[in-house]
């Protein structure tokens, strides 16, 4: 029966496990009945036959079987028939000599030699090689994966047999030779055509190489060391091709937001498009996955050079872009203001995508493959200060831009600020009212640059603040010497005000502290007050230089002192001043003086019937004794602002003007029995003992430049040139 099936078998399709059932019953029956020797010899050859003939198939089951559902299951029978051959008893008493079935198993040479044929070149031109060894890869490539996925569970599960890492180590052999052999006619004539052709063969035989990486001596091991001359090629493609679509991008590009559905996206296409080409930069570097660490290294470095360079590219492109827009636009300034706007977020969304670089390229997966080749400083200082420098360009750029921005705002707030002063010393409208139309712009360009501007770009406030500020500021100082600067500070002093709540916004703006705006308050205050409230501050610095001097007792008395008792009469309510003496005055004439005291209430509005007293005149006395008292006004004058004696030494000259030997400035508010009460207090209360009081003489010092400019008042004017003769004197 099985020599008939077998013989069957061979000439028609008949169901194989026949044949495994035949196999089956020799089996069993072989030690139980004796063969003649002429039917032995008939299995013998029938068995060994039929094995030649198997394997004869085999060696052809890529075309006979072909990975398909209805063919392999017919491989895996074949292949267990050929199996339960070799294990037979009747199979190995009639065949002696040492037979492996899977030192049979072959083929895999032939089928490549065939395909070898099938794709050579016509021409010997190397491009064409190329094309042709690309092609050959190609299909073992496909064949390998066949035998991976399909044929290496039918030839296992049948016979345990891995024909997958046969037939690749088969593969590896051929392929090294064949890859070698035509690289080598290639070497010394590379050009951009060849290295394009090289390429895909680059990475089939990577993908060939991953399958079985792990096995050891694989001849196709350094495979990438023959495609060293073609790297730069690949490399200078891929940058040129990005730099390129990156140019079309731009050149197209509106600079206007995109619109995706209902949202609003606040960056242009370019910047999509951009991010979109770089892409395939950075998927070249996980495609050639060069083995040599350090050659990675090197590769890692020009990889991540060249984004910088297309960043910096699309930076100028995108300036340029600009000006073409604007030169064919109606030189609205609302469409500039949108498209710089749009530029500003176009540089953030690029920035926020390279600092993802390091990921994307896997600098991490590199550094551990480095570890002892290069020293981590060497990697820091080369990739990460490359991508440093990308993001501190594109950082420039953003305030650059932003720059731009807030220049076209300063402008229009100067001239919002000036349009607020005024020549007349009678103001046309309010402060609120002067204010209202800056106020006005500010509050709707912020809203259009927050509903334009990707929040991380909106930290234009800062510059916007200090600069609205600066401005405030400078306006003032060169409206110092015009009439109607007192109503113009006061206008920028409400707008000062204004402008802190705007760009704090509830919270939603500026911190408070980062408000920092004392200086110029202080100044816009200062300038805010009228002539006779500055003449008050004048007179209430004076006073404190004064107590600054008498605490510091006697080394302050380079001119001299005066000593002098002021205390409030409660019984007829009225001050009293008694002039004591005066010490270590300087000679006037020749070494010696005659002093006399010269008392007066200022500010003079604060007092103006108010008529100054003097002391009698001692002859030749460098430390006169005067002993002289007077009795001065009611208590509400004593505590107005600024109210204070001024008390001044004079030595008396009989043919020319008096000779000026010092000052001294002695707060009302301090004098005892005043401070200590209001009016009504004061009345009911008894006298307060007098005082004793020494006070350093001082020499005038010119600050007078604000009342100075306040040419238009001639209490100002009278104020300041009476200080000027004082000045003049000492």
């Amino acid at each position: 029966k099985w020599v008939a099936y077998s013989r069957l078998y061979q000439s028609l399709e008949v169901d194989s496990s026949v044949l495994l059932q035949q196999l089956t019953s020799i089996e069993y029956h072989w030690h139980q009945v004796t063969l003649p020797q002429q039917q032995k010899g008939e299995l013998s050859d029938s068995l060994h036959g039929f094995l030649q003939y198997g394997l004869c198939l085999v060696a052809k089951y890529r075309d006979i079987f072909p990975p398909t559902p209805s063919a392999t299951p017919k491989l895996h029978t074949l292949l267990r028939i050929l199996a339960q051959i070799c294990k037979t008893k009747a199979f190995q008493e009639l065949n002696p000599a040492n037979f492996d079935l899977q030192d049979e198993i072959t083929g895999t040479e032939d089928w490549f030699t065939v395909k070898k044929g099938l794709h050579e070149p016509m021409t010997k031109d190397l491009t064409e090689m190329g094309s042709a060894l690309s092609r050959l890869i190609v299909e073992v490539q496909r064949d390998i994966k066949s035998n991976k996925d399909v044929w290496n569970r039918v030839f296992f599960s049948a016979m345990q047999v891995d024909v997958f890492t046969v037939v690749y180590q088969k593969f590896d052999s051929l392929l090294a030779q064949e890859v070698m052999k035509t690289l080598s006619l290639m070497k010394g004539h590379m050009d951009l055509s060849l290295s394009k052709c090289l390429f895909p063969i680059y990475l089939n035989l990577h993908g060939i190489h991953k399958n079985k990486a792990f096995l050891q001596r694989l001849k196709l091991s350094n495979f990438h060391e023959d495609f060293r001359e073609a790297m730069p090629y690949w490399l200078n493609q891929a940058f040129s091709t990005t730099k390129d679509r990156v140019e079309r991008a731009v050149q197209v590009d509106q600079l206007q937001p995109l619109q995706t559905g209902s949202e609003l996206i606040k960056h242009s296409s370019s910047a999509v498009d951009l991010v979109s080409c770089i892409q395939p930069i950075c998927q070249l570097w996980e495609q050639l996955s060069w083995p040599d660490p350090e050659e990675s290294f090197m590769l890692m470095v020009k990889i991540t050079e060249d984004v910088c360079k297309i960043v910096g590219s699309y930076c100028q492109l995108l300036k340029d872009r600009v000006r073409v827009l604007s030169e064919n636009s109606d030189h609205s300034i609302a469409i500039n203001m949108l498209q710089l706007c749009v530029v500003v977020n176009d540089l953030e969304h690029l920035r926020t995508h390279l600092s993802k670089l390091p990921s994307q390229l896997n600098w991490e997966g590199l550094r551990s493959r480095l570890v002892n080749v290069i020293a981590d400083s060497q990697f820091n200082n080369t990739l990460s200060s490359q991508l440093q420098q990308a993001q501190s360009s594109l950082s420039r750029e953003i305030r650059s831009a932003l720059d731009t921005l807030g220049k076209q705002l300063n402008t229009d707030i100067e001239t919002y600020v000036r349009s607020m002063s005024t020549r007349r010393r009678i103001p046309s409208k309010s402060s609120e009212d002067a204010a209202a139309p800056l106020m006005r712009y500010l509050e709707q360009e912020l809203q259009y640059m927050n509903e334009n501007l990707v929040p991380e770009n909106f930290n234009l406030l800062t510059p916007l603040w200090n600069n609205s500020v600066k401005i405030l500021y400078q306006t003032a100082n060169q409206y110092s010497q015009q009439e109607g600067q007192m109503v113009f500070c006061q206008r920028l002093l409400y707008t000062l005000q204004c402008l802190e709540q705007c760009f704090h916004a509830e919270g939603n703006g500026l911190p408070l502290k980062s408000l920092h705006s004392d200086e110029y308050k202080t100044y816009l205050e200062k300038n805010s007050l009228s002539s006779r409230q500055l003449i008050e501050k004048f007179f209430q610095k004076k006073t404190s230089e004064q107590l600054f001097a008498v605490q510091r007792t006697y080394s302050g008395e380079k001119y001299g002192a005066v000593t002098l008792r002021a205390s409030y009469r409660s019984s007829d309510q009225r001050l009293r001043v008694e002039v004591l003496n005066a010490v270590n005055l300087i000679p006037m004439d020749s070494n010696s003086s005659d002093p006399f005291v010269h008392l007066c209430l200022e500010p003079n509005h604060v007092f103006p019937e108010v008529e100054p007293r003097v002391t009698q005149i001692k002859s030749c006395d460098l430390n006169p004794l005067f002993d002289e008292s007077f009795d001065l006004i009611s208590p509400e004058q004593c505590q107005a602002p600024g109210a204070c004696l001024v008390v001044t030494v004079l030595d008396h000259d009989t043919l020319s003007a008096d000779d000026f030997e010092g000052e001294a400035f002695l707060s009302l508010s301090n004098v005892m029995g005043v401070s200590e009460g209001t009016e009504e207090d004061l009345s009911s209360r008894p006298d307060a003992a007098p005082a004793q009081l020494r006070l350093p003489l001082m020499h005038p010092k010119p600050n007078l430049k604000l009342l100075e400019s306040r040419r238009g008042e001639r209490e100002a004017q009278a104020f300041v040139k009476k200080r000027r003769q004082r000045e003049k004197q000492s």
